[in-house]
């Protein structure tokens, strides 16, 4: 029997076992507390979270937010990765860096939100405060992956006479491709979060946390759940899709 071939059926049942466990200590608490308001039951959710799919408004919604996220996402590979190669390659910049990376990295992310508020429209606040949240992870992942290449194969490349754009892409940019593609799965979990976080307290008009902020308002809880939810497949979606780029890719680092 192979062992390699069980190990996913394993992880599932693990999986399956630790959410029925996770649904039954919620049910049992929703029961001790005989209120919809302060914790409905699960089923309950589950029923709101499927009806909202019938709704034009949570549709329109979840666009948006998925926009957001995407942007907040390609912004954070843009920056992160651009400044995470300049960091990895050259010790002068990673320490000219340093100090703005352990800013950013310090200060809270309702602190940012807050000063996005001011700053830009409501619909920009969301996108802005993750990437501003999310680029360090990746500039951080790329950085070490670009440092991680090997210095015996650089300076071969050197003495064959080619130039700094072709090591970089040949030699330093190969080894750092599993960190990319860590530091890609980190920042697409962290955009979800920080962007329908952003989006709670700035209010767009079509938004995830628009509708959390309007049913919290309304002390609709088990609404507030099932837009919670959405957020949380969000997140489980795109984890998912970088286990199968792992699988296919052979990237054991995600």
């Amino acid at each position: 029997m192979d062992v390699h071939a069980n190990r996913p059926i394993a992880r599932s049942g693990y999986a399956i076992l630790s959410a029925a466990v996770l649904f039954a200590v919620w049910k049992l608490f929703s029961v001790a507390t005989a209120s919809d308001i302060i914790l409905p039951p699960p089923e309950k959710v589950a029923r709101v979270f499927f009806g909202l799919f019938a709704e034009s408004r949570f549709l329109t919604a979840l666009g948006a937010t998925c926009v957001r996220g995407l942007w907040a996402f390609g912004l954070s590979m843009l920056i992160g990765g651009i400044t995470g190669f300049a960091s990895g390659a050259s010790r002068r910049i990673n320490a000219l860096l340093g100090p703005a990376l352990l800013v950013i990295r310090a200060t809270p992310v309702l602190a940012i939100i807050l000063l996005a508020l001011i700053w830009f429209p409501s619909g920009t606040v969301p996108v802005f405060s993750a990437v501003i949240m999310a680029f360090p992870v990746v500039m951080a992942d790329v950085a070490q992956g670009i440092g991680s290449a090997d210095p015996k194969l650089v300076q071969m490349a050197r003495l064959f006479g080619m130039n700094q754009t072709s090591i970089a892409m040949r030699v330093r940019l190969p080894s750092a491709l599993p960190h990319i593609v860590a530091a890609a799965k980190s920042a697409l979990g962290l955009s979800w979060k920080v962007v329908i976080a952003g989006e709670v307290l700035s209010q767009p008009q079509y938004a995830l946390g628009t509708g959390m902020q309007s049913a919290r308002v309304m002390l609709e809880t088990t609404e507030v759940f099932a837009w919670a939810a959405a957020g949380i497949v969000l997140c489980a979606l795109s984890d998912a899709a970088f286990a199968l780029l792992a699988r296919r890719f052979s990237w054991t680092t995600v």
